[in-house]
């Protein structure tokens, strides 16, 4: 008889084919069939002696065997690491039914035959393993649905909803493989525990070089438009200029971005005032938006190629102006040369000197109606000067001039120059202290004039006239020589 028509069998409630429960004992019951006390020694389904009626105190041997130990088959275990990540623990018992059915089909062959009774030791033996098994299960499955959580993760602005067993923010970025520098935003902040139903969001910094109103600088947004980018540094876009649209995107490289505000620059030009709101680059670009033009000489009261700033009053320049050329003298050099011929102190002109001539061009401006100051643009020689050249006496001068000596030089020298060696009659024929002509002096020996001549010199050259001719080379003053 089939064990599942027992009288008193009724399947598990977990495995409807496994070991039955005793309806009246709720005793458990391992591949076998139970039977109640008082039903022991009583003919068997068959007419026979029940297998029961064996005496417990009788020895025998155990010939139970489970039915999943066929020959040469080994019993299905149950994997562990799987059932640590499905979402419900799932045990493999194909080994068990495959040997349940074996059973059936012998004991249909063998109807008569009836198996000897188990000891309840046996039966609890088995049954602990596999009710520790279950425990096990159970309690792992619960810690693992309990471990388990469900988040929303967005990267840069793409969401995804995903389980996971990390503890915190760290971890879950961690396992997902998502980077995070130092300039990236995390929300809410790294370390953070996580909770089923948490939203991570994670926003990577992006390098930004900006010229903001002429000055450049690199700064770091997690915006991934221009316009966020703007509206997160703080910078008015109303009116400005933009080097890219508002809408472009802004990759993980970064962007170059020049933005000029809107500013105010009034223009001072023809006696009038102009105040633009303006974009411009320059402060020549300026000028142009407010209507005025630049013509000739025409300039701005700062550089053209400047930037605007904001508040800023510009004054255009009115510029007329000529050209004026001027000729100034080139002084000349003097050149001093030894001549041993001359007596010390006696310096002899050889060769005149001649100045220069420069010609020195001007500009003249009148600015707003006002004459300025003029400007040198340009010099150039005309004719080079020519230097003076200068002989200089190095011969000893003479003690005396035999027959010359005792007279009165002093006072010939008062009566004919006033005792000026350099002095000149009113024609420019004499010179001197005696008022030698130029024929007479060089031919004592004298060079160059005889004014230029010192004193001893021009005193010596007129003892050696004396001594040629006496006193009547100073007709008027000879007569002082003896007195």
């Amino acid at each position: 008889m089939s064990i599942s028509h027992h009288p008193w069998y009724a399947p598990h409630p977990a495995y409807p084919e496994q070991p039955g429960v005793d309806l009246h004992s709720a005793q458990t019951l391992a591949y076998g069939v139970y039977v109640p006390p008082g039903r022991q020694g009583t003919p068997g389904l068959h007419g026979t002696p029940d297998a029961y009626d064996v005496p417990w105190d009788v020895p025998y041997t155990d010939t139970y065997r489970p039915g999943y130990e066929t020959a040469g088959e080994s019993p299905t275990l149950v994997d562990w690491s799987a059932a640590a990540t499905a979402e419900a623990p799932t045990v493999t018992l194909t080994g068990l039914d495959a040997g349940r059915r074996a059973g059936r089909r012998r004991r249909a062959r063998a109807p008569e035959r009836h198996e000897r009774p188990e000891r309840p030791e046996s039966a609890v033996r088995r049954l602990l393993p596999q009710a520790l098994v279950v425990a096990f299960l159970a309690g792992g499955t619960a810690a693992f649905v309990a471990k388990d959580k469900s988040v929303e993760l967005t990267v840069d602005g793409t969401p995804r909803t995903l389980h996971t067993f990390a503890d915190d923010v760290t971890e879950l970025l961690g396992d997902q493989g998502v980077p995070v520098g130092a300039h990236d935003v995390v929300t809410p902040a790294p370390g953070t525990p996580l909770a089923s139903g948490d939203e991570i969001e994670v926003r990577y910094g992006r390098p930004l070089r900006l010229t903001l109103d002429g000055e450049r600088r690199e700064v770091w947004t997690t915006a991934d438009t221009v316009e966020g980018a703007l509206r997160e540094i703080g910078v008015r876009a109303e009116g400005a200029f933009l080097s890219v649209a508002r809408a472009q995107r802004i990759g993980r490289g970064g962007l170059a971005l020049d933005v000029r505000t809107e500013r105010a620059v009034t223009i001072l030009a023809d006696g009038r005032a102009r105040t633009v709101r303006t974009n411009a680059a320059t402060v020549g670009e300026a000028v142009e938006q407010a209507g005025i033009t630049l013509r000739g000489q025409d300039a701005t009261s700062v550089p053209s190629g400047s930037f605007p700033r904001d508040g800023q009053t510009v004054t255009v320049l009115r510029i007329t102006g000529a050209e004026e050329v001027r000729e100034e003298a080139v002084p000349f050099a003097v050149r001093r040369v030894d001549d041993p011929s001359l007596f010390r102190g006696t310096q002899v002109v050889e060769q005149p000197g001649q100045p220069g001539l420069r010609r020195i061009t001007y500009a003249l401006r009148t600015v707003n109606g006002v004459r300025q100051k003029p400007r040198r643009i340009r010099s150039e020689i005309v004719r080079e000067p020519r230097a003076r050249l200068v002989k200089v006496g190095t011969k000893p001068l003479p003690a005396s001039v035999r027959g010359a000596d005792g007279l009165n030089w002093r006072g010939l020298a008062a009566c004919e120059s006033g005792g000026r060696a350099d002095a000149v009659d009113a024609s420019g024929t004499y010179g001197g202290l005696y008022q030698f002509d130029t024929h007479t002096w060089r031919s004592l020996g004298g060079a160059g004039r005889p004014q230029d001549a010192p004193a001893a010199e021009q005193t010596f050259r007129a003892k050696k006239l004396y001594v040629r001719r006496g006193a009547a080379p100073w007709p008027h003053c000879g007569t002082r020589l003896e007195g």
